[in-house]
């Protein structure tokens, strides 16, 4: 069984056992959440559809542990003014592990 989930703007196909970097939460290590907005959930025979979302599918998830993502560099300029300027982005994550689909 597996399912679509949409969180932080992003839609992240799961199963359960899956480790994913999702966008920062407010949740600490060692915590349970629940994402109520599943799209799509996919078993052995049938398939489920939501429009947005499926009723009563919720996916279950404990937090491993939150971090920041490779960094990324930023350059701006301007050609024959002398203006430019470089900066670095980091973006905070949250990695999850899914423990239960219950559709």
């Amino acid at each position: 069984m597996y399912a679509i989930i949409e969180t932080g703007g992003k839609q992240y196909k799961v199963q359960v056992g899956d480790k994913i970097c999702i966008e920062k939460l407010d949740a600490a290590a060692g915590e349970a959440i629940v994402f109520n907005n599943v799209l799509f959930v996919g078993k052995e025979d049938s398939l489920v559809v939501g429009a947005p979302f499926v009723t009563g599918a919720t996916v279950k998830a404990d937090v491993v542990s939150e971090g920041k993502g490779k960094k990324i560099i930023v350059y701006k300029y301007k050609a024959k003014k002398t203006y430019h300027k470089k900066q670095g982005h980091r973006q905070p994550f949250t990695k999850v592990t899914i423990t239960a689909i219950e559709a």
